[in-house]
Parts: C-alpha cells; structure tokens; sequence
C-alpha cells in the first residue's frame, strides 16, 4: 500500500524540469497541480520563472494542463493571466481528473507527467492513474485550512517511504531512470 505514495521524481520546483528533457521522454503535456506547485495558495500572480518555464514548454510543444481539487471559478480565476487549460473539481486522489484530462486532451498515460506538492493527492492519484508523478516541494510554508490535515498525515507516510524506499532524493531535474 505504501507504494501509492511514492513519486516517480522528486523536484524541489515545477520549473526546475527540463521541457527538453521532457520532449525526449516523449512528454506530450504536463499535468499540475495549482495551489502550491504552481503558484502560492494565496497569491495567484506566477512568478518570472514560472512564467519563463510556461513558454519553454511551448517552444517544445508541452503543453500544460492545471488539475486541482478546487472549484471551477477559482481555477479560472486563479488561471486567467496565465491562460491555462484546467480540470476543476478533479477528485483527487481519485484518478477521475487525470483521466477526464487524458480522455479530454486525447493523450496516453506515457504522454504526460502528474506534477504536485502533496503526496495525499497528487502524488496518489497519479498512481492510480497510471501516471508518472513529480513531487516539488510547496511553494510556501502555509498551506490553505483544507491541506493541514492532509501535511499532518504525509508526516507518517514519509516515514514508512523512506523506511522502505532508502533512494528517495531530492534531484535537480527529471531523468529517464524511472
């Protein structure tokens, strides 16, 4: 069971991953999370870098879809200047979002990487959906009310991952070992 946990890769920062890289593992689109992988959960403006990394992505042909737990007007809103592609609502840890995001944007589970800062959710629904996950560290220290308990209980899982999976490190970048 504790194998659902456990990310793929483990980046300290969404746009610490290579789009080149990417495109020679035959990367399609990147799925993200929102709060805290790809802005602050209290600040919707993206950072230069973010911003920098969205249009790498494009020059490769990347494209990247945001799928969150949050409510249709907060994605949009929250995504509006950096006019990006959404599932709302997507139930994670369920794979029910990144399923309707392969289904919608017609892509296979190898085309496409889960990128999140929360094991609870990100992380676990990409396993279930037979997709490679990216762990990045949140954005920011705090977290919305509704994540608390969520950071509280992946306190225990990392324990049992790392007492089981002695490898889990922090990389600089994606690679093709996984």
């Amino acid at each position: 069971m504790i194998t659902k946990f456990k990310p793929t890769w483990m980046i300290p920062v969404i746009y610490s991953i290579s789009p080149s890289k990417l495109q020679d593992m035959g990367i399609k689109a990147v799925f993200s999370d929102l709060d805290n992988t790809l802005i602050p959960w209290n600040n919707p403006d993206g950072t230069p870098q973010l911003r920098d990394w969205i249009d790498q992505l494009k020059k490769y042909n990347i494209e990247l879809i945001v799928i969150s737990n949050n409510k249709h007007n907060r994605v949009k809103r929250a995504l509006e200047s950096l006019k990006l592609n959404f599932i709302s609502r997507a139930c994670k840890p369920l794979p029910r979002g990144i399923k309707q995001a392969l289904k919608k944007y017609n892509l296979d589970s190898k085309q496409v990487i889960m990128v999140g800062d929360q094991l609870l959710t990100d992380v676990w629904a990409s396993n279930n959906a037979n997709v490679r996950s990216v762990l990045v560290k949140p954005l920011i220290e705090s977290d919305a009310w509704n994540t608390k308990p969520n950071r509280m209980i992946e306190s225990v899982i990392w324990k049992k991952l790392r007492k089981k999976f002695s490898n889990l490190d922090w990389q600089e970048d994606i690679n093709d070992r996984n």
